[in-house]
């Protein structure tokens, strides 16, 4: 029986009480979406559901109604893409709870009338963080004094991170066995990534740096060399005595790393975090006329979309009316 304020994304009981399924095909029905997916949904359910409970309204299922009077009060405080992303985990909650097509409130064309209006009131556009270019790597790398393990760490990280426009999530989840040297350089298997949801994996080519000092090939080398590496984690935390521990880092000490280095190379370590070295190399490869598709094979990007944004943002200068009326 569907209770008003359950979440099926997770423990889909409509799944586990259907006999005709076996347990594999239970387990596998509710990992169908990744689980950082399901626990932004999550979330997101979570405050429309406390939203209903102070209104004295149902959440599930919801009146179209419903829906559209708490995403115009939502808009109040938040931002266009915060309130589409709200009415995509109510419809996903809807729908895991039996209620698709046209039972789907959120799929009412009400609902869509409000987000749209909201989206044209507000806009889209996110102030992301600042991009670690390749301009500005030689900065960083000047921080990187010593030949410490925390040091040689934090060097491979930081130049490997930019170099393969890894997510802090596919950064920390690189695994030693994963990578494999040639004469050109470093190949890194990601076995899944976020936008690989059928687990096909794919490989990233570091080519080594003419710059030694901003190589990441070579960085990554001896890293694992002096840290003594054969398996597991490639990053990893150290003890309070120093010594290294066998779990990885988590995806929130990449965005302390890069912040930490980024102070230490006199920017404002305000506007970086983990996502700026993935940024930095779309942004910087933009700067650099590299094409679209290229971009993208490097950043594993599976939508132009955001690849499109970096390459207006790395081009503002490039074809600036005003800068070719300067340099006539």
């Amino acid at each position: 029986m569907v209770q008003g304020e359950d979440f099926f994304l997770r423990d889909n009981q409509a799944i586990e009480q259907n006999e005709a399924l076996s347990e594999k095909s239970k387990r596998r029905l509710n990992r169908s979406k990744a689980e950082n997916t399901v626990k932004a949904y999550d979330a997101d359910w979570r405050d429309f559901l406390d939203w209903c409970k102070d209104h004295e309204k149902k959440p599930l299922p919801a009146e179209p109604e419903t829906i559209v009077n708490y995403v115009n009060d939502l808009a109040d405080n938040a931002r266009a893409n915060t309130v589409a992303r709200r009415v995509t985990a109510i419809s996903e909650n809807h729908i895991a709870a039996g209620f698709d097509g046209e039972r789907n409130p959120a799929k009412n064309g009400v609902v869509r009338a409000a987000v749209a209006s909201i989206r044209r009131e507000k806009g889209t556009f996110q102030q992301g963080k600042s991009p670690i270019l390749l301009e500005t790597l030689p900065l960083l790398a000047d921080c990187f004094v010593g030949d410490s393990l925390p040091t040689l760490r934090d060097r491979a990280l930081i130049l490997l991170g930019f170099a393969g426009a890894f997510r802090r999530s596919e950064l920390v989840a690189v695994q030693v066995e994963n990578l494999t040297f040639s004469p050109q350089g470093l190949i890194v298997f990601i076995p899944r990534a976020k936008g690989d949801q059928t687990g096909k994996g794919s490989s990233v080519a570091i080519p080594f740096a003419p710059d030694a000092s901003i190589c990441a090939a070579r960085a990554v080398r001896d890293w694992i060399s002096r840290a003594g590496l054969k398996t597991g984690p490639l990053f990893r935390a150290f003890k309070r005595n120093g010594e290294l521990r066998d779990a990885p880092l988590s995806d929130k000490s990449v965005a302390l790393i890069v912040k930490k280095y980024a102070r230490m190379a006199g920017f404002d370590e305000s506007r970086f975090a983990g996502h700026s070295l993935r940024r930095g190399f779309a942004t910087s490869a933009a700067q650099h006329d590299i094409g679209v598709l290229d971009i993208m094979r490097q950043t594993r990007h599976k939508s132009e979309k955001m690849v499109h944004r970096y390459i207006e943002q790395g081009t503002l200068f490039k074809d600036n009316p005003l800068g070719k009326m300067y340099r006539d």
